[in-house]
């Protein structure tokens, strides 16, 4: 190896971004690669959206955008400046649980947890946009988010309690 081989190569300068997560500006100085996911969990230390497969198949890492669900892991940080991002810590109301995690609980609809903040998040997206008008629609629209413990029953039950009582919107 020669010695200009043996040396470091530069990476991509990092950026200056301010995001907005749950109603909070957080500046931030990041690798333009940097996803959303890691920023969230690494940077700002909410750890609520989890790391599943890292490659958008199991809905894990969902969040909201402008109250529209993406999924973090597929989405660049430095993207996101100027777009309300909301997480599963950002849910609720001066501390009250929104009205589809008091459903989750209700009905038990998870088991080990690791899923629950993605389901969620997606969930809440899913009533606000009206796709919960039968459980083969919210079944349908909740496909995204993978559930190795099988609570599904008990995921369409608690989403259909709320979208009957009005539809907790995000």
């Amino acid at each position: 190896m020669t010695p200009d081989e043996a040396q470091p190569r530069p990476g991509p300068a990092n950026v200056a971004v301010t995001l907005t997560v749950n109603g909070t500006d957080h500046p931030l100085d990041l690798e333009p690669r940097v996803s959303l996911l890691d920023a969230l969990r690494d940077r700002l230390g909410l750890t609520g959206t989890k790391k599943g497969c890292d490659q958008g198949a199991c809905g894990a890492c969902t969040v909201m955008a402008d109250g529209r669900r993406i999924l973090s892991c597929l989405t660049l940080a430095a993207q996101q400046e100027g777009r309300a991002i909301t997480t599963i810590e950002g849910l609720g109301d001066g501390g009250a649980p929104h009205p589809v995690q008091e459903a989750f609980v209700r009905h038990d609809a998870f088991q080990c947890g690791y899923c629950t903040p993605g389901q969620i998040m997606s969930a809440v997206c899913l009533l606000a946009e009206g796709r919960a008008r039968s459980d083969a629609d919210i079944r349908e629209f909740m496909s995204g988010n993978l559930c190795r413990c099988g609570a599904y029953p008990n995921i369409v039950a608690a989403i259909r309690e709320v979208a009957e009582a009005g539809g907790g919107g995000a």
